[in-house]
């Protein structure tokens, strides 16, 4: 399956990871484990798992090629809104090679 993923470095990827699934479960299947740092999203047009690392937070989406760019874009915009003070930056990287999507925090008043 086409996937596409990103190193968010942060020095709280555990909570990124907890937030984003706490959130995103709302409307989705979501799932996080604080014991292991691992977490998923499950929606209609493919998979996330987020992995809490010691000094950043992997995402992974999983879909249809055509369904990336829309995976990347709901998880990564949900994302940097949660760590509008902290300057998240993702940068999605797709297995053939392509650059996926990029989200920051543009906005100055966040």
């Amino acid at each position: 399956m086409p996937r596409s993923e990103a190193r968010v470095t942060t020095d709280r990827p555990a909570r990124y990871a907890k937030q984003l699934a706490a959130h995103m479960g709302r409307k989705v299947e979501a799932t996080f484990s604080e014991e292991t740092g691992r977490g998923t999203l499950v929606f209609g047009a493919g998979t996330a798992t987020l992995e809490a690392r010691t000094d950043a937070l992997l995402l992974t989406v999983e879909g249809e090629r055509e369904n990336l760019p829309g995976l990347e874009d709901v998880v990564g915009r949900h994302l940097v809104r949660f760590g509008a003070r902290d300057e998240l930056v993702i940068e999605w990287r797709r297995d053939n090679g392509e650059a996926g999507l990029v989200h920051r925090n543009d906005d100055p008043e966040a």
